[in-house]
């Protein structure tokens, strides 16, 4: 798991940008490696960053060395030796239970869709909505058996709005009293989900489910 926030400021006049950019990145709960950066960024270009790891400024053009090499000799680099206990570390908790520890559980519809011209006349598709965190897994059931062959499926997309979306397509061939499903797995659910097609239902019901 990474987190980083970032606070910028932004400030420009006839063409020219100043941009400043205060990070924190945090790898795990228990804050271990967590590292605070904060950097000076003038037209696209860093010219200075100060580095929690690295513990001191290093200058990146000719104006960010003169500076990086003032400030660690002067009262900037102990501010900046404070700020991951102060900023960082202080706002973690709030960070983990606000965002990370959140989970939403996916809305997940089965439906009928027109096949591409293949080896089968038949198409379904499983599509998982508006579910967090990301990581998720959707497999197709045939009579209670996983179906690795003749399946598709997107990656995780983002929806903009923090929740994502997934669709996984299955190109087959019906048998009679098959039983066709649809697992999702999530860290939102207790336990894996499935939801099975019924070819017998009218399609507007089945769309529904």
């Amino acid at each position: 798991v990474s987190l980083t926030l970032v606070l910028s400021i932004f400030s420009g006049t006839d063409g020219y940008f100043f941009q400043v950019v205060r990070q924190c990145r945090y790898s795990s709960k228990d804050l271990q490696g967590i590292e605070f950066i904060h950097s000076y960024v003038f037209n696209q270009a860093e010219n200075i960053r100060f580095n929690s790891t690295v513990g001191k400024y290093v200058g990146y053009t000719e104006l960010g060395v003169k500076n990086a090499e003032a400030w660690n000799k002067g009262p900037e680099l102990a501010v900046e030796l404070g700020e991951l206990e102060r900023y960082c570390k202080h706002n973690a908790d709030i960070d983990y239970s606000a965002i990370l520890d959140k989970t939403v559980e996916p809305h997940v519809r089965l439906s009928s869709v027109a096949p591409p011209s293949g080896r089968h006349p038949a198409m379904l598709m499983c599509s998982a909505y508006d579910f967090y965190p990301k990581p998720i897994r959707v497999t197709w059931l045939r009579d209670g058996r996983e179906v690795k062959s003749d399946v598709t499926s997107t990656e995780e997309l983002a929806n903009g709005d923090w929740y994502y979306q997934i669709h996984s397509h299955l190109e087959y061939t019906p048998r009679s009293g098959e039983k066709i499903s649809c697992m999702v797995e999530h860290i939102s659910l207790t336990e894996p989900m499935v939801y099975h097609w019924d070819p017998s239902l009218p399609e507007a019901e089945r769309n529904k489910i």
